[in-house]
């Protein structure tokens, strides 16, 4: 087999020591444009899993590696002068010129030809070649020769960044954030070898621009960040290297491979430098072409799929976390008002990837200063806990037990509007489960209101009465509180129940929203409201809101969210009114608002209201942020006391971008720009996410939907679990604390065990 690898950065060098290895009587060149002594940048970093399966690949380039890193285990986060340092996180840091040279002579050893200061632009003269390996970088010719059959998108991101060296001794990696009158600079810093660290520093565009910084004027860029880091650099100076400022470049390609063309590193996706250095995700890729290769020495074809079948659900997942990574250094700004402990810990969790208990394991010191912070802060009157989520909530006058709350999930078992014995045993059971916050399923302000004839009512006398029984019980048995989530289906009414099918039901009723703009092509084409409706639609809304306050309810949430009737309004693709309540986003809110301050006028003033919206249509032309915080700071003026922030499922051409707590990011933004308590939802598991949540200051209460549908003690396990002695368990139930503490208290020290058990080897020297 003859392989061409165009690009000799550590992807392409370490793919051919591999498959050199394997296969010696294969015959592959290495074209590179530089010579054999250049490197752009400074250092690279590795962690200690990376480099346990360079041991287990090639053990001679693990010890050439080894023998010239700088070893950390802490990463220390500083902010103007305050900093905290976290154990147990095993990195190291290599000369990238260093590294380029070790795997040079590791290719030579092997047999591999290198060919330096050779510009590849015509791939016609490897023609007899099986495999040309596309590595070489960002800029890609190859790629970009070929960008149509590759699938190639390049999008370049928002903060401006530029790659600098200094001779300051760094002891750990550190993140130097630092405030300035333009905005906040932050530098990712590490010592990559005795006397040589990398500091890559980082700001918004606007902050960029008012420093008055210049792409390429490395003599100014340095001087002007000597000045604002002075302190920080202590005297060092700092080093360029063609170090001009850049933006970095999310790129994504849906082949990998066309004909005998394959990508590998920085041409085929890149992962921003905050979750680790793109070197390791290129070798990475490289042990998993290289294996591709071996396996199937006669078939270039199945070596690319099996390549590709390996790697791209591993390469995506991190370019995910890096993206979420990425959005939180874009918004250092929003985060620089937390206090420092909590601003620390966001951003140590801010991918997401890490969490409280990962970092409790690695160093429980520091996790003590966050929680010890979060609970100083924390008014209440209760026993404080050693669980964010277990902190009381107050909103206006009711107090919540806890910070867990039971998402609206429609049971579409409900007859003519009617809850029934199922809905008592469904909410009754999550109340004496340990419920902080119960919000119904979607309740209908009129008969033609329901999305399904199953759906509950609160329209009639019979239907206020059934619900009194809920509320009672849970009242008089927990210490839960219960609202309503009051809402009108609009243009997605009359379908069919989940469980029976999709589509309409077979006699809809006659819909009504916005605009005249149907959900999807099997949906009936709603009635456009006049202003009759819009008056008939509030009358509804407020005694449906007088009926809740009548049935016993704590709170209301306005529906507002996922295209239904007051949510279509809001949205620009589903509203293209061209009268007072179209257009732009303040006549897109009139309705919704004048609905929210209607039931607030007729609803107690000491119970509160939750709005719930969509921060998100996942679709082109959509809601965008800056409508979301002129809706979310309108409702907070009208008197909202919490904004549920939600996305989607406004169109049905949506596509969300979804994973674990995937919708966090939107309250996020809502809570710390609007300054507005939010609920957060979205694939939240397990306890340890919704405590990372809490005390990372995404949100103020987090919304288990589907966990609670088949474990309605979702959170007397997570009590048990974090040992957290309940006041609220009810009498018949207690004699079960002293089966079911000891029993999650086993399975924890196990999992923990386990956890330590399976964290890499150390490759400390």
């Amino acid at each position: 087999m003859k392989i061409t690898v165009i690009g000799g950065g550590p992807g392409g060098l370490y793919f051919s020591i591999l498959t050199k290895k394997a296969m010696p009587h294969c015959q592959i060149d290495i074209y590179e444009r530089n010579k054999p002594d250049d490197s752009f940048g400074f250092g690279v970093v590795f962690s200690d899993e990376t480099l346990g399966e360079f041991l287990k690949r090639d053990m001679k380039s693990y010890e050439l590696i080894r023998s010239k890193f700088a070893y950390w285990d802490d990463i220390i986060v500083a902010r103007d002068g305050q900093e905290v340092s976290i154990a147990g996180n095993g990195f190291c840091g290599c000369s990238r010129k260093t590294l380029l040279q070790l795997l040079q002579q590791r290719c030579v050893e092997e047999g591999v030809n290198l060919h330096f200061e050779q510009n590849v632009e015509d791939l016609s003269q490897f023609a007899d070649s099986d495999i040309i390996l596309a590595a070489d970088g960002i800029a890609s010719a190859i790629r970009t020769q070929y960008q149509k059959e590759f699938g190639t998108k390049i999008e370049l991101k928002k903060n401006r960044f530029v790659w600098l060296g200094s001779t300051k001794p760094l002891d750990a990696f550190t993140y130097f954030f630092r405030s300035t009158p333009h905005g906040t600079i932050v530098a990712h810093t590490y010592q990559y070898e005795e006397g040589m660290s990398t500091w890559i520093f980082e700001c918004s565009d606007e902050t960029w621009q008012k420093h008055g910084f210049e792409v390429t004027n490395e003599e100014d860029t340095m001087a002007k960040i000597t000045e604002i880091f002075k302190e920080e650099l202590d005297g060092h100076p700092l080093i360029s290297n063609k170090s001009h400022w850049r933006q970095f470049p999310h790129v994504t390609n849906q082949n990998w491979y066309h004909n005998n063309i394959v990508l590998l590193g920085d041409a085929k996706a890149t992962a921003h430098y905050s979750i680790g250095s793109g070197t390791k995700l290129a070798m990475d890729c490289a042990i998993g072409l290289a294996d591709a290769v071996i396996a199937n020495p006669n078939n270039v074809q199945a070596a690319f799929e099996q390549y590709d079948k390996s790697r791209r659900n591993t390469v995506e997942m991190i370019q995910y976390a890096a993206l979420v990574s990425l959005d939180w250094f874009e918004n250092m700004d929003r985060h620089m008002q937390h206090s420092f402990q909590q601003f620390a810990f966001g951003c140590m969790t801010r991918s997401k990837k890490v969490t409280y208990e990962n970092l409790r394991l690695r160093d429980s010191s520091f996790t003590d200063k966050v929680l010890n912070e979060f609970l100083e802060t924390s008014n209440s009157k209760l026993p404080t806990s050693n669980s964010a989520a277990f902190t009381p909530f107050k909103i206006r006058e009711i107090e919540l037990p806890n910070r867990i709350v039971m998402a609206p999930m429609g049971q579409y078992s409900a007859i003519d509007g009617l809850v029934s014995d199922w809905h008592l045993v469904h909410y009754g059971s999550r109340a004496t489960g340990g419920v902080g916050l119960i919000i119904t399923e979607m309740t209908a302000i009129s008969e033609t209101g329901r999305i399904t004839e199953g759906c509950a009512g609160i329209y009639n006398a019979e239907q206020l009465n059934q619900w009194k029984k809920i509320t009672a019980f849970v009242h008089h048995n927990s210490s839960t509180k219960i609202a309503i989530q009051l809402g009108h289906s609009g243009r997605k009414g009359a379908v069919k129940k989940p469980f029976e099918g999709n589509g309409p039901i077979d006699t809809p009723w006659n819909l009504i929203s916005a605009s005249p703009i149907p959900f999807n092509e099997n949906y009936t084409i709603p009635k456009e409201m006049t202003l009759k409706d819009m008056t008939v639609i509030k009358t509804q809304f407020m005694q449906a809101a007088k009926n809740a306050d009548e049935a016993g309810f704590d709170m209301i949430e306005l529906q507002a969210h996922h295209g239904f009737l007051l949510a279509s309004f809001l949205s620009p693709l589903t509203n293209v009114r061209t009268d007072e309540f179209g257009g732009k986003i303040q006549n897109r809110l009139k309705y919704p608002l004048e609905i929210f301050n209607a039931i607030r006028e007729v609803f107690p003033k000491e119970k509160p209201i939750s709005v719930r919206i969509s921060a998100t249509d996942w679709a082109e032309n959509g809601i965008f942020e800056e409508e979301v915080f002129i809706i979310s700071e309108a409702f907070k003026k009208a008197g909202a006391d919490i904004i549920n922030v939600s996305t989607g499922n406004t169109v049905a051409n949506q596509k969300p971008l979804t994973g674990r707590m995937w919708q966090t990011p939107f309250s996020d933004a809502v809570r710390n720009t609007v300054h507005i308590p939010t609920i957060t939802a979205g694939y939240i598991q397990d306890i340890d996410q919704i405590n990372t949540i809490i005390l990372n200051g995404r949100a103020d209460l987090v919304a288990l939907g589907r966990p609670l549908l088949l474990d309605a003690n979702f959170v007397r396990n997570a009590q048990a679990y974090e040992q957290f002695q309940a006041n609220d368990i009810p009498n018949p139930y207690k004699m079960g604390v002293s089966h079911l503490y000891p029993l999650k208290a086993s399975e924890r020290k196990q999992m923990e065990g386990m956890k330590k058990a399976l964290k890499p080897k150390s490759n400390k020297k």
